[in-house]
């Protein structure tokens, strides 16, 4: 497909440039996912502030599914990641837990 000016500008919210809409993003691999797991696991936690609303809110429905599903992974996942990426699993899972434990009570 030929890059014309007409379809670079329709991807485009008016009077932004490329620059700006153009976010770097780290390589796909397991630890960004859980990473990416785990910061929404923090947010639902109120321990980051949401990026659309700028204030923390607490979730705990939210991050215990959120924490479930990391749990998950972790045992569908067993005996097949490298030292780093189940040490980056285990690490993020005892903290989120101690987390939820910590706001729960």
């Amino acid at each position: 497909m030929k890059d014309t000016e007409e379809t670079r500008e329709s991807g485009k919210k008016q009077g932004e440039t490329s620059e700006e809409r153009t976010i770097p993003l780290p390589q796909v691999s397991f630890a960004t996912f859980v990473m990416s797991l785990n910061t929404s696991a923090l947010v639902y936690l109120g321990e980051i502030p949401d990026v659309d609303g700028g204030e923390s809110q607490c979730d705990l429905q939210l991050a215990r599914h959120t924490i479930d599903t990391i749990a998950m992974l972790k045992e569908k996942t067993e005996g097949n990641l490298s030292e780093d990426e189940q040490a980056i699993l285990d690490n993020v899972l005892f903290d989120l837990r101690m987390r939820f434990v910590k706001k729960s009570s």
